[in-house]
């Protein structure tokens, strides 16, 4: 019920909405000192009315950060390629679910991640304890226990609309919280 509100108010954004809105994030996410020193982002290309990732991944690629992006496999795990440029990027409709902009080329696997400096999550709201709301298919989640498992601690960003970080969301015993969100209006610190 409440990821359908989330998506519902998303629903209602303008192209125009969602432009700005990347626009603000890319400036806002490029001021963070774990972006600036990093090498590596794990992050993700955003689709429909999401908060635009496309700048973001840009000028990370322009700064010289190797950027991979998710690849959705049939069991709802994630694999990992490496981002060329917006003409790399196909896009998959994956069976039940929605269309995904996927990089083409080398599959580095789903340890890739592990690599990372930085990992970019999607979500659909964040709470004051830095617990993240998710769309409910669990390939982050997975994400996040293989990073765990692996003892690797990447930074974990949010990337949302203002209205998006809320007091509470509910929370699952397998839920990890995020370091940090980046809104329009700011960045907001859980650690």
């Amino acid at each position: 019920m409440l990821r359908r509100g989330f998506l519902l108010v998303r629903k209602g954004l303008t192209a125009d909405d969602v432009q700005k809105t990347a626009e603000a994030l890319a400036a806002r996410a490029l001021e963070l000192p774990e972006l600036a020193h990093a090498r590596t982002v794990a992050a993700y290309v955003s689709v429909g009315s999401e908060p635009g990732t496309l700048a973001l991944l840009d000028a990370l690629r322009a700064g010289g950060v190797r950027v991979l992006l998710p690849v959705l496999m049939t069991d709802n795990d994630l694999d990992w390629g490496a981002y060329a440029g917006e003409k790399s990027l196909v896009r998959v409709q994956h069976a039940g679910k929605m269309a995904l902009l996927e990089p083409t080329g080398e599959r580095l696997g789903p340890e890739a991640v592990q690599g990372a400096d930085v990992v970019l999550l999607p979500g659909l709201a964040v709470d004051a304890r830095g617990m993240r709301l998710g769309r409910g298919g669990g390939s982050y989640d997975r994400v996040l226990a293989r990073l765990e498992r692996a003892g690797a601690d990447p930074a974990l960003v949010v990337l949302l609309y203002d209205a998006e970080v809320v007091e509470r969301v509910p929370e699952e015993p397998h839920d990890r919280p995020v370091h940090a969100v980046v809104t329009p209006s700011g960045v907001r610190r859980f650690r």
